[in-house]
């Protein structure tokens, strides 16, 4: 009797693929890079699941290109790269890895805020040049973190964590969430705040929201006059949550005073001249990329592909309502 087929569109982890080769046939994109549109329909059909990344779009072409596909497991929390409804409209489980990515992208916010605020990426490149001839009382001022205002944009798991961080550098800690949760922010002596005023109040403003089309812009041009010319931008949700062309402007005009991206609008593209400027610090969506992680991470979607091939109800399904047990 032949095994199930799988359709890995990228080389993940050992942890995930240990478990998927112990139970099915796997086919994994033998290239280090993004699939193409043109390899991944090909190659999705004929296979009963496909385990896909943030970097490919999972429309009604792919589900044309296979209907029989018992499930889509995307390797990330987020989703907003296939289209559920269509899945689900066609029967077919959808799945992410929540919970695990949640301290890591935590830490990898406050490493972005702390490099922008203190200017380290910036000194980095000084010292590596040869320029740093001894200590002096005006170099690579920055600004200090602690007891500071932070304005974390959306309250779920992620951003409930940056607040907890916080806490430890004695900030004062505004939230901004489509729905209010005093109980939740009593824990962090977190104060709500509407958009607008949280970003006139904050020194550190902090992006932890799903892109949707309420957020997308989010944080546009009027959004950054608000803000305050020395505070800074920090953004790890989505790159499309930012209107990257008014940041770069912003940036260039001094109107804020830095920002840390982990994120882009049309990724891996940046916006022009982004590059360019100083008072930016940008990485290239490493926010959960820990060995730790991404082992994980690999692990819960294997494991949802497993359970959906197994006639079981994938454990961290997005649309359980196509489940009938």
């Amino acid at each position: 009797m032949s095994k199930p087929k799988v359709y890995v569109t990228r080389q993940i982890p050992d942890e995930g693929m240990k478990l998927l080769y112990e139970k099915f046939d796997v086919y994994v994109n033998p290239h280090d890079r993004v699939v193409t549109r043109e390899e991944l329909l090909r190659d999705v059909k004929g296979k009963d699941a496909l385990l896909c990344l943030l970097t490919e779009t999972i429309d009604a072409e792919v589900f044309e290109a296979n209907p029989n596909l018992k499930i889509v497991a995307n390797y990330a929390v987020g989703y907003n790269n296939i289209d559920v409804a269509e899945a689900t409209k066609r029967g077919i489980p959808v799945s992410n890895t929540p919970g695990v990515l949640t301290d890591t992208t935590a830490d990898f916010a406050w490493a972005l805020l702390m490099a922008a605020a203190r200017r380290v990426v910036e000194g980095d490149k000084f010292t590596r040049e040869g320029r740093f001839v001894g200590w002096a009382p005006m170099l690579l001022l920055g600004h200090d973190v602690h007891h500071k205002t932070i304005g974390i944009v959306g309250f779920g798991r992620i951003g409930q964590a940056v607040a907890k961080r916080a806490m430890g550098f004695e900030m004062k800690i505004l939230y901004y969430d489509v729905n209010q949760m005093p109980e939740v922010a009593r824990q962090y002596n977190a104060e709500y705040r509407e958009l607008d005023d949280l970003l006139r109040e904050s020194d550190f403003v902090t992006l932890h929201v799903d892109l949707n089309e309420h957020t997308h812009h989010l944080i546009d041009e009027r959004a950054l006059g608000l803000m305050k010319p020395n505070a800074y931008l920090i953004n790890t949700a989505r790159g499309p949550v930012v209107d990257e062309a008014a940041l770069v402007k912003a940036l260039r005009e001094n109107r804020i005073a830095g920002a840390g991206l982990d994120v882009f609008e049309d990724e891996p593209a940046l916006a022009p001249g982004l590059a360019e400027l100083d008072n930016v610090v940008i990485a290239p969506h490493i926010a959960s990329a820990t060995k730790e992680t991404r082992g994980a991470m690999a692990r819960i979607a294997a494991e949802n592909v497993i359970a959906a091939l197994e006639g079981r109800k994938p454990p961290t399904i997005v649309n359980p309502e196509v489940w009938k047990d």
